[in-house]
């Protein structure tokens, strides 16, 4: 089985270190040994990196970073019951944190005990409740069975507990594309790509949503449109007298409206339509239903990029319409990118989206 663990580079567990001319204490030598570690780790090289982590860990014996980088070369080299018996030691420390919980769930699921691998996350989230790579790899093993609303719902908690993890928005936008309400799927997958700007998995995601809006959005004869981004009809009413509307009855009716005008579905039409779906669910609806990503789409609007944005966003869609548009629009592009590299979005516990909200 391929791994479903993503490393964790230790220069992100590790305690950052203000050199200066002077000799380097054993905690920053130990820490310049486990930076070149996990580079050689990047790079396969398993046995280097060992080498240099438990010179590392002899310098610096109570830092929990370098056994647990030790266990992730084990789990490379798929030696899954040593890294099963070296986190067990360690995932009680008061110091150990979720990856490390990650990883021990993963090589119990190598090891093919995927009950035991599944408390081992369960007992990850009750130390670690906000934690979206635990709610991600929670969702993965109903996932590998298709059990597909079991694994929507942990992906969904994963968004909702940490917004800015990537992983959870990847794996409910392409479950959520290929079902009856691909709306969430569209949000979702939007901002995946917001978060994870470049990677094989954006430019998947890219095609996906392009060919989403074009298997929603029908022409169906000349003047007629058919849009159908979810079949969800249920009004909730919130007291007596206040009923509010279901997500899709804001969405669609909105997504009507700005595909009015057009007969196709390329690049520079939906351009167009997003921008036109923009500007009437800011006028109309964004005060009763608040939205993250449409409110970073505003920002983008604002600063003069959106049309760029609208290319890079689908641009996977058709490689040769992207790669044209860019050719008579290079100043519009370098504006955007350099934007956009300043202006990333940010997500967090007052600034989210997710399902459950609406």
């Amino acid at each position: 089985m391929i791994s479903k663990f993503y490393p964790l580079a230790i220069a992100a567990t590790l305690t950052l270190f203000s050199f200066n001319a002077r000799a380097q204490t054993p905690a920053e030598t130990a820490h310049t040994k486990g930076v070149e570690a996990v580079k050689l780790e990047d790079d396969g090289k398993f046995d280097d990196a060992l080498k240099l982590l438990t010179e590392a860990q002899q310098l610096d014996p109570d830092n929990i970073s370098y056994p647990y980088e030790m266990t992730y070369c084990y789990y490379g080299q798929q030696q899954f019951q040593k890294v099963v018996d070296n986190l067990e030691k360690l995932k009680d420390r008061p110091d150990s944190f979720d990856r490390l919980y990650e990883l021990l769930g993963n090589a119990y699921d190598e090891l093919k005990q995927p009950d035991k691998a599944i408390a081992i996350y369960e007992e990850g989230l009750k130390k670690f409740p906000k934690s979206g790579a635990l709610y991600l790899e929670r969702g993965i093993m109903p996932l590998a069975k298709k059990n597909y609303n079991e694994a929507l719902n942990y992906f969904e908690k994963g968004i909702q507990a940490q917004p800015d993890f990537p992983s959870n928005y990847y794996r409910a936008a392409k479950l959520y594309c290929i079902s009856d309400d691909s709306m969430w799927g569209m949000i979702y997958g939007e901002i995946f790509m917001n978060l994870e700007r470049n990677s094989q998995r954006t430019q998947e995601m890219s095609k996906l949503l392009f060919d989403t809006y074009k298997s929603q959005i029908k022409f169906t004869a000349p003047g007629k449109i058919s849009v159908s981004f979810s079949k969800n009809a249920v009004i909730n009413v919130g007291g007596s007298d206040k009923i509010k509307l279901p997500y899709s009855m804001i969405y669609e009716p909105t997504m009507g409206l700005a595909v009015a005008g057009e007969s196709v579905i390329d690049l520079n039409s939906m351009d167009r339509i997003r921008q036109n779906f923009l500007k009437f669910y800011m006028d109309k609806f964004n005060k009763d239903y608040p939205n993250a990503l449409f409110s970073y789409q505003n920002m983008i609007k604002e600063s003069g990029n959106m049309e760029a944005y609208n290319h890079w966003l689908l641009m996977k869609g058709d490689d040769d319409a992207f790669n044209t548009w860019m050719a008579s629009n290079k100043t519009k592009w370098d504006s955007f990118v350099k934007w956009y590299l300043a202006n990333p979005i940010k997500l967090d516990d007052s600034n989210h989206f997710y399902r459950a909200q609406y």
